[in-house]
This record gives structure tokens, C-alpha cells and sequence, in this order.
């Protein structure tokens, strides 16, 4: 039997939260995106009515004036397919007696590579209810399922992929012709911002990166609060989201609408990197084995720059080689329902994958910093889809739209 929660409402301090965002797996399993909900899956139930079970929150008049009308039952079933919707008051009584035919209890906890979670979440207090309730019942984790589920990608999830890709294309286009010396960071931010709730985004997908000149050498950089100078870039690193799926997208630009002739060549030599760490993008291949290849051909660009020479490269260390200087991240990763989306880290791509394919080069010395992010969608065979194609990237593109403002 798995049991899977939903997100609480966070408090931030007196009566004040933060706004509700859905656990990806509940919503994943069963398109229900309300607070206090659970679903309980259990196929060798006895009673077939009992094999999926959704519970939600019981609403009524009083809650629809002061939060809005909460899903129905017959609304709950139309949403996410389940037949049985229950009550969530009626949920304890009825897990313990499910629990006398269950074997084992999946329970869902967060193994995401990159999770650093402090906080107790909702799924944490249910599995330490249910461990003190039922101290010898057997368990296991249903994460390790979920993470191979999600990130092989259905059409009807990469149709919302590609909504939010020409939600976040729209707003890269607002933004071009505004970037000029004397405009603030945030102000760019607040035009990504316009055209993605006007389009009927979440919103970001994460917290937005705008950061010109020296800020672009920071990875996370998100204060977005310095004003852009003449003959700067901005790297601008941001998604819309849409149905609670992620886009995610970095573009570099000059602040007055052309690149200098050193701006350019890195440029040039971040952009032949994505192209060419795209073609290894195939099936079969180890993420690992992946960014070792990209790292030898960022190695052979960073030498044409001028920045790493031969002996250092020769004589480097294989565990921290010498491209991570300027290259320091990795190149790609999954994309989903999460921005750094479900995927086992150490088992090939499979066809119907959506990743990032991001390289970059940051030269703290020069004062800038270039990534270039693009999603693409793994087939079958030959390299894969670029999903974001139609965003501009060539440098020349780039300017001339920049210079129609």
C-alpha cells in the first residue's frame, strides 16, 4: 500500500503564508492540486473500490466564502479518474484498517540527488504517525519507482513542457528590446513576470536569474537588483511554468545591443559546446560519460580562448580538471513537473527524456560570464529535439532584434 501527501501551506510568520504549491508526485499520480489531500493506492486490496483511494479536504459554506469553494467529490473523480473519494477526517479510521491486509507500506520520501530538506514536511509527520502506529509493520520507498516513472515523459506532459517554452519565448522577446545601459535588473524581471501571468502562467518555474556584468559569474545569482552599464552582459536564466510543468531557459545578451569582439568569440565558443553536447544526447548514454565528453570539448574551446593551455591541461588533475575553472556546473539535467526534474543519475537516457543542455563559460577576471540554456526532448534515434529552437540564440539574431528597439 502507497500513500502519498499532499504539500502543507507554509507559514512565514504571524498569520501570513506562503502561496500553496502542490507535491509533484500527488499531482503527478493523480492531477489533484488541492492542500490536505492524499492518495492511497493499494492493488491487492480485497475490495476493489478500496485498491485507489483519494482523500480530500470536506469543504462547505464557510470555507467557500473565506478560501474559495474546495473540490467536490464528483469534481474530485472527474479530475483525477479515481472512483473513490473519500472525506480526509474519514482517512485514519479507514488506514488502519487497510493496514491488517497491506504487506508492506511504500511511503514517499524525498530522494532526489540534490534534496536538502530542513523542514518537516506533511509526507514526514504522516510516515512518523504510521511508524508509531505500526512499529513492526514492514516498509519500503516508493520514491525510487516514481523517479523512473517521471522522468520517462507522455505526450500530454510534453505538450505542457512545450506550453511553458512558448510562454517563457514570449517573454524573452518583451524583454529584448528594453535592455539597454540604465535599465534596472529587477525591471527586466518584472517584464518576464507581466508576460508570463498575462499568458496564463504559474508564473516562474524558479526563482529568476537577471544578472549582468560581474553578477553573471554567480551561478544562483537572484538579488536582481543592480542597474545595467554600457558595454555589459546580462544573463538572464528563467522558465515560465504552466500546469505545474517547468521550462527553463538562459540567454546571454549585451546590455547595448552588441557583443565586443571577446564577448563574441566566448560566445561563439559556449554556443558550438551546447551544439555539439546536444548530438551525444542519445539513448544509452550515462550522464556521467556525458559531462566528461562535454568537458573534453570545452577543454579544446577554453584553450582557442586563450584561458587554459596545454601543459595545464596535460598535467591536471582528473578529478578536478582544469575546464572546471570556467565550467564549473554541470551540463544538463532532467526537467519535468520539478525544474531539476526526477531521474536516476547513474542509469542511461531513454527515449522520451526532456533535459537541459546548459554550458557556460565564466571569466570573473573579465567581468562576465555566458551560459546558454536550451530543453530538448531525447528520441528514439538520432540526437534529440530542441524544444527551444525558435528562441533566439545566434549572436547575429540576437543584435538585430536588439537594435530594432
Amino acid at each position: 500500500m502507497a500513500i502519498f501527501n499532499s504539500n502543507d501551506i507554509y507559514p512565514i510568520s504571524a498569520d501570513s503564508t506562503l502561496p500553496f504549491a502542490q507535491h509533484r508526485d500527488i499531482f503527478y499520480l493523480s492531477g489533484i492540486d488541492q492542500e490536505e489531500s492524499i492518495l492511497l493506492l493499494f492493488p491487492d486490496a480485497q475490495r476493489s473500490e478500496q485498491r485507489e483511494i483519494l482523500f480530500i479536504k470536506k469543504t462547505s459554506d464557510l470555507i467557500a466564502v473565506w478560501e474559495g469553494q474546495k473540490l467536490t467529490k464528483k469534481q474530485a473523480t472527474a479530475l483525477s479518474g479515481i472512483e473513490t473519494v473519500i472525506w480526509l477526517d474519514d482517512f485514519e479510521k479507514l488506514f488502519k484498517t487497510l493496514a491488517s491486509e497491506a504487506q508492506i507500506f511504500y511511503f514517499n520520501t524525498n530522494e532526489h540527488y540534490r534534496a536538502k530538506v530542513e523542514t518537516q514536511t506533511r509526507e514526514d509527520r504522516f510516515i512518523k504517525w504510521a511508524k508509531a502506529k505500526f512499529p513492526n509493520h514492514p516498509t519500503a520507498k516508493s520514491n525510487f519507482i516514481l523517479q523512473k516513472l517521471r522522468s520517462i515523459k507522455d505526450i500530454e506532459e510534453i505538450n505542457q513542457i512545450k506550453n511553458a517554452i512558448d510562454i517563457t519565448e514570449k517573454g524573452f522577446r518583451r524583454v529584448l528590446p528594453m535592455i539597454r545601459p540604465g535599465v534596472w535588473e529587477f525591471e527586466i524581471e518584472a517584464e518576464y513576470a507581466h508576460e508570463f501571468l498575462r499568458n496564463r502562467s504559474n508564473g516562474f518555474a524558479y526563482t529568476p536569474i537577471i544578472a549582468s556584468g560581474k553578477n553573471s559569474n554567480v551561478l544562483h545569482y537572484t538579488d536582481n537588483n543592480n542597474q545595467c552599464q554600457s558595454g555589459d552582459l546580462i544573463l538572464m536564466d528563467v522558465g515560465a511554468a504552466y500546469g505545474n510543468y517547468a521550462s527553463d531557459m538562459t540567454r546571454t545578451v549585451p546590455v547595448s545591443g552588441q557583443f565586443s569582439q571577446r564577448q563574441r568569440s566566448v560566445y561563439q565558443a559556449v554556443l558550438r559546446v551546447k551544439k555539439a553536447a546536444m548530438q551525444l544526447l542519445v539513448p544509452g548514454i550515462l550522464i556521467k560519460e556525458y559531462h566528461q565528453e562535454v568537458g573534453k570539448i570545452m577543454t579544446d574551446e577554453l584553450i582557442q580562448l586563450g584561458l587554459l593551455d596545454t601543459t595545464t591541461v596535460k598535467n591536471q588533475d582528473p578529478e578536478k580538471p582544469a575546464y572546471k575553472k570556467y565550467f564549473m556546473h554541470g551540463t544538463s539535467h532532467h526537467l519535468g513537473l520539478d525544474t531539476h526534474d526526477y531521474g536516476i543519475v547513474d542509469a542511461a537516457l531513454q527515449a522520451n527524456m526532456v533535459l537541459t543542455v546548459e554550458p557556460g563559460i565564466y571569466i570573473p577576471e573579465e567581468g562576465f560570464g555566458i551560459r546558454i540554456e536550451d530543453d530538448v526532448f531525447i528520441q528514439e534515434q538520432g540526437p534529440p529535439i530542441n524544444l527551444m529552437k525558435d528562441i533566439p540564440k545566434d549572436p547575429d539574431e540576437i543584435e538585430s532584434l536588439m537594435q530594432k528597439a
